[in-house]
């Protein structure tokens, strides 16, 4: 009898541990009795029965996949080669496992099927050139897709990346010359831009240059008209009405200054000036006609 017994604690036992499923954080777990959805397991420790019981387990952490590479032709007829990648997680709620499990096959096939069809259909409709500058466009309209068709798959698209963009060997190296053409033809434009802002400065250069010299010119005009018209003035103020005869004197000084010698005559109005200023002795007109002319003093 305490055999019988020591058998059953035994069986119990080991039933209980056939019976010990652990969860770990990154999955949760889906529970059928006799093949039949019967409980949602959350990460940790959980029993279900022995044989009767089925547990499966779902990762809930993000994936990547990669939608295969293949030959797309583009609006301008011409074949590129196109590589995309998938990141997605199933959701962790209850809901979202079921249907993870329930409502797809395969979830990763469908998702790879999903995207190379859609992206046939997204760069079908573009040509080559703009497919490679509107990655940005494709991955949006892919994500977009992607999140709508499989809304009742219990999946989460985190984001879609376009990977490459490949034309055929003998089309890239033709528009690897357009662009090469394109940007030395921007670079001979920059130059020449360049080259006529240079030369459009130096001729302002000049021109400030020019009129600086022409407004330095009207200055010292401008000055000695001021000049002359201060002389004028003080003429006009210390010998009233006799400006003309300032001006003769102003030429007489000029001629002595180099020891000239002037005769002036004994009426000539700038007898007595000069005297003044330069020590010149008149001379009288001799009484004889033949007497030459003698400074005027007494004769003997």
């Amino acid at each position: 009898m305490e055999n019988l017994w020591t058998v059953i604690i035994v069986a119990v036992i080991l039933f209980f541990f056939l019976g010990i499923r652990i969860v770990r954080p990154t999955h949760r777990a889906l529970v059928e009795r006799l093949g039949k959805y019967h409980h949602f397991a959350s990460s940790g420790f959980n029993w279900i029965i022995p044989v009767v019981d089925r547990m499966f387990q779902i990762n809930i952490t993000e994936k990547m996949i990669n939608a295969d590479p293949q030959e797309i032709i583009t609006n301008d007829n011409l074949n590129a080669r196109v590589d995309a990648q998938v990141y997605f997680k199933i959701k962790s709620d209850e809901p979202s496992v079921k249907n993870s499990q329930y409502n797809v096959n395969n979830i990763e096939y469908q998702i790879v099927n999903l995207a190379r069809t859609t992206l046939r259909n997204i760069i079908g409709t573009l040509t080559l050139k703009s497919a490679n500058s509107e990655r940005g466009r494709i991955n949006k309209e892919l994500h977009g897709t992607l999140l709508n068709e499989t809304s009742n798959w219990g999946i989460e698209i985190v984001r879609t990346e376009l990977k490459e963009i490949d034309p055929p060997k003998d089309v890239q190296e033709t528009m690897n010359k357009i662009v090469k053409a394109e940007n030395e033809k921007i670079a001979a434009v920059d130059y020449a831009t360049a080259t006529e802002t240079k030369a459009d400065g130096e001729k302002r250069a000049e021109i400030r240059r020019a009129e600086g010299i022409k407004q330095g010119a009207i200055l010292r005009a401008e000055g000695e008209a001021q000049a002359i018209a201060l002389v004028n003035e003080a003429a006009e103020k210390y010998f009233v009405g006799n400006a003309q005869m300032l001006r003769r004197i102003q030429a007489m000084e000029t001629a002595l200054k180099d020891n000239a010698k002037i005769v002036v005559p004994t009426g000539s109005d700038l007898v007595n000036v000069l005297g003044e200023m330069t020590g010149i002795i008149p001379l009288r007109p001799p009484k004889d006609p033949y007497d030459k002319m003698t400074p005027d003093t007494k004769r003997i």
